[in-house]
This record gives structure tokens, C-alpha cells and sequence, in this order.
């Protein structure tokens, strides 16, 4: 049995080298390894061996299976080898021919403006955060010491999803969570997106907002308007005139709304402007000690500052965008624009 074993061996690996293809060298596995196969056929005959050759002849048995086996296994990768070599020679791409057909992206109004406020406040030393969409009343009213009765909590301004769950109106939110969280001095930056029961031309029941929050020792009213002069001029141009006008929220004391000069006309007056040759761009001013108090800092101790813009609002400015519309409508037309 043992010479038999050899001459199936042989004869096996001499078939398997001369295969041409996967189905003539599925065939040679089947002749050889199969259930009708020839080594399988001299397996059934083992009970013939006398029980003291039976380990040596077993033995043998396998060497040789595996022996096939491993031949077949080279030959079927050659296989796979050489077919992919021929996809790849048939399917080759010249990737440095250019197309006949680019259309070149762009970066939507909203985060091309949002990429640039982040650029300009991180080089001020401002550290971007962020915070939950869905907010309690508590963080996105209480902490910001805007009362009960105020018209932004209406049911009809806001969108609730219980009597203490709703959307976020403002990313003041995120403030307040840092102001819980951070010890001063800190600075920060909150980008993202908000949603307001409203929608016109210039406003929208989903849009986004960037606000920032300083707090420090001896910071004033000084060093806010200094700190936004100089952010707008870098968002709006060097020759861009700052405007300052006192106003009030409930989270800020004093307050300001800041304008800036018309980029369409300089000041001299347009459409854009309404013949003002200002427009307004976001509120600011010193935090209210209040709001400080409620998180837990010292206000005797440490001030600070906070800023608020409408990232729609600013690239409907630099971009000349008559409505805010348009920025969510995808048409490629107006898309085209922002290249």
C-alpha cells in the first residue's frame, strides 16, 4: 500500500503542474481528494492493513494529502495572481489625464463664515466648545438670568418638548455649562447650530450662531470693545469702521449692539445698508454679575465679557445675500456663487 500511496503522489503532483486552468485543476482535486477520489479509495482499504503497519501506513496517508493539498493550494493562487494581473492590466486608469467633466466644490455660506470666525477667535486665544441641542429651561434661560415672564420663553418662540425640554434658542446655553464647569480665567468660543419659532427673509426656525465668553480678573467694557474692533476688521476688512450702541439683554450689564460699516458701499450708503452705511452685526457686553453668581463664581472677584452673532446674518453680509432663504434652498445657482 505504501508504493501505491507513492504512485498516487506522484502522479497527483505531475497533474496538478499540468493543469491549465481553475476548473482542469478542480478537476485533478476532485480525481485525487474527493469522496470517489483515488487516495480516498485506498483510505477504505486501511482495514486490510495488519494492525502492526496500520500507524506507519496512516501515517503516510496524510503526508501525502497534505503534500496535494499544498500544491493545489500554490496552483490556485498562481491563478488568482495571474487573473488579477490581467483585471488590472484591462482595467487600468490613467489618473494623471484630467477629466473632461470637473466641477470644482465649494464650502457652504454657513461654514465657510463659521471656519473663519473660529480662525480669527483661536488666534485671540479663545477655545472652541460645545454643547447639547436639545437643553433644559434651566441652562438655556435660568443660568442666563432671563426671567420667567420674558417673550423669548413664550411657547410660541421656542420649541418645547416638555415643560423643561426644548430646543436651544441660543448657544448662551453652552456658556452656562462652561461657566459651571470651568474655573477662570477661561476663554471660549460656542459655534453651532440653534432654533427659533420664526422664518422670513432674514430669519429662520434652524440656523446657527457663535458666541463667546470671557472671564478674568479686571476684564471691562474696554477690553470687549477693543478685542470686537479688531474682529471685525480682520472678518470685514482693515478699513471697516466699528459702531457701538448701548442696548440691553438680561445676561450682559452693560450692553451693546455693535455695527459695523456697510462692506458693500464703505458707509456711503446702499440697499444693503438702507442708506445708514452701517448694519448691525451681534449684541455683547459685560457680564451681569448675576449670571456669575448663579454658577457659582465670585463676581466680586473675577468680570467678564460675552459676544453673540448670527453666522446666516454675517454671511448674508459679506456674501450679499438678500435672503436667508436661499442658503438652504440647494440650488445650484446660488451654490455656483460661493466658488
Amino acid at each position: 500500500m505504501i508504493e501505491k500511496l507513492k504512485e498516487i503522489k506522484v502522479k497527483a503532483l505531475d497533474e496538478t503542474q499540468k493543469a491549465a486552468d481553475k476548473k482542469s485543476l478542480n478537476d485533478v482535486k476532485v480525481k485525487f481528494l474527493g469522496k470517489q477520489g483515488e487516495l480516498t479509495l485506498i483510505l477504505r482499504g486501511m482495514r486490510d492493513v495488519s494492525p502492526e503497519e496500520r500507524p506507519k501506513v496512516g501515517a503516510f496517508v496524510n503526508e501525502v494529502r497534505s503534500a496535494i493539498e499544498e500544491e493545489i493550494g500554490k496552483k490556485e493562487k498562481a491563478f488568482d495572481e495571474e487573473e488579477l494581473a490581467k483585471a488590472l492590466a484591462s482595467e487600468k486608469v490613467d489618473i494623471t489625464e484630467p477629466s473632461k467633466f470637473i466641477q470644482r466644490g465649494a464650502i457652504h455660506a454657513v461654514p465657510m463664515i463659521t471656519d473663519k470666525l473660529i480662525d480669527i477667535c483661536v488666534d485671540m486665544g479663545f477655545t472652541v466648545v460645545d454643547g447639547p441641542e436639545v437643553e433644559t429651561d434651566y441652562y438655556n434661560f435660568e443660568a442666563m438670568n432671563i426671567p420667567k415672564n420674558h417673550p423669548s420663553r413664550d411657547m410660541q418662540d421656542s420649541f418645547y418638548i416638555s415643560e423643561n425640554i426644548l430646543l436651544r434658542t441660543q448657544t448662551s446655553a453652552v456658556q452656562s455649562r462652561e461657566l459651571e464647569s470651568r474655573k477662570p480665567p477661561f476663554k471660549i468660543i460656542s459655534p453651532g447650530k440653534t432654533y427659533r419659532n420664526d422664518s422670513d427673509a432674514t430669519h429662520s426656525p434652524v440656523f446657527h450662531q457663535c458666541e463667546g465668553l470671557v472671564v478674568d480678573e479686571n476684564v471691562s467694557m474696554a477690553d470687549l470693545k477693543i478685542m470686537l474692533s479688531e474682529m471685525m476688521r480682520r472678518l470685514y476688512g482693515e478699513g471697516t469702521k466699528v459702531r457701538f450702541r448701548p442696548s440691553f439683554f438680561p445676561f450682559t450689564e452693560p450692553s451693546i449692539e455693535v455695527d459695523v460699516s456697510c462692506p458693500n458701499c464703505h458707509g456711503d450708503g446702499c440697499k444693503t445698508c438702507k442708506g445708514t452705511g452701517f448694519l448691525e452685526i451681534l449684541g455683547a457686553g459685560v457680564v451681569n454679575p448675576r449670571v456669575l453668581e448663579i454658577a457659582g463664581i465670585d463676581s466680586k472677584k473675577y468680570t467678564g465679557f460675552a459676544f453673540g452673532m448670527g453666522i446666516e446674518r454675517t454671511s448674508m453680509v459679506l456674501n450679499s445675500i438678500p435672503d436667508l432663504r436661499t442658503m438652504y434652498k440647494n440650488d445650484v445657482r446660488f451654490l455656483n456663487q460661493l466658488r
